[in-house]
């Protein structure tokens, strides 16, 4: 069996839980190659996926969903009757609907969706203060990504004839869901920026970058571009890029949500059948 995995990662997150994915398909004798999508660059593959007899999907839960620019680039892949599994990351809090939502894009492409995961990560905010899931992935990860493998290859080859079950629809209107992607910025108030500061403009910064947003000469984000993943915050070697603290948006997170640091870090991740 011939399997792609197709993965969007800005800080890292999602690319170390696909990394951990692909292995686990190859040590079941599965061709399992990967592709990272995060860069405008990367996405025209569109043909280059049509070769594999099954994808996995991962993105980390932006708002509630997949990022946007994932959502509408899935709309450019034809399924035609395959099976594909998809998996998440999340830095803590809501997930739902991002499982229903992804899927419901991919039954539209024609693919058959028979497999879903979730997988704790270090929040993207926490370059800005927070402290959600600071050591996450780690090896329980790694362990429920092995029982996530093997049921998903086992529906890939037939073996297992089932398809992924009703998932959660969430409490939210798709407007309201389309309002809360503008609350990020709301936490991040000042966009990564170099504040007039000096680096040595290796340009990983403008490289990463999913939206084109960042500009590594004037060492500035594109306000109309920037979705906020701090990809190039995390990439800077130099530490050159500042964001503003959200130390009062993280305490304020934690208060909204009736939790606790300590029982927050404590969670787990969940497979979908």
């Amino acid at each position: 069996m011939k399997i792609a995995i197709v993965y969007f990662s800005a800080t890292g997150n999602t690319q170390k839980m696909a990394e951990i994915i692909r292995a686990e398909f190859r040590a079941r004798g599965v061709e399992a190659d990967k592709y990272p999508v995060a860069r405008e660059a990367d996405r025209g593959i569109a043909a280059v996926l049509s070769g594999y007899e099954a994808l996995v999907f991962g993105f980390p839960i932006h708002s509630l969903r997949a990022p946007r620019i994932m959502r509408e680039w899935l709309t450019t892949i034809s399924g035609g009757g395959r099976k594909c599994g998809m998996f998440f990351t999340y830095g803590g809090f809501m997930i739902h609907p991002a499982h229903y939502s992804t899927a419901e894009i991919l039954r539209k492409q024609g693919f058959i969706p028979v497999s879903s995961a979730e997988f704790p990560g270090k929040h993207t905010y926490n370059l800005g203060g927070w402290r959600a899931f600071p050591e996450r992935p780690d090896i329980r990860e790694e362990v429920l990504a092995q029982e996530y493998v093997t049921a998903t290859y086992n529906r890939f080859c037939g073996e297992d004839e089932g398809v992924l079950g009703e998932l959660d629809k969430g409490m939210f209107s798709e407007e309201q869901l389309d309002l809360f992607e503008s609350y990020r910025f709301k936490v991040l108030t000042k966009l990564p920026s170099r504040d007039g500061g000096e680096c040595s403009r290796c340009g990983q910064c403008e490289y990463i970058c999913p939206t084109g947003a960042m500009d590594f000469v004037s060492g500035e984000a594109d306000a109309a571009k920037c979705i906020a993943c701090l990809g190039c915050v995390d990439v800077c070697s130099e530490k050159a890029l500042y964001i503003n603290s959200m130390e009062q948006a993280w305490k304020a997170k934690l208060d909204m949500s009736n939790t606790t640091e300590m029982e927050l870090n404590k969670g787990v991740g969940k497979l979908y059948f």
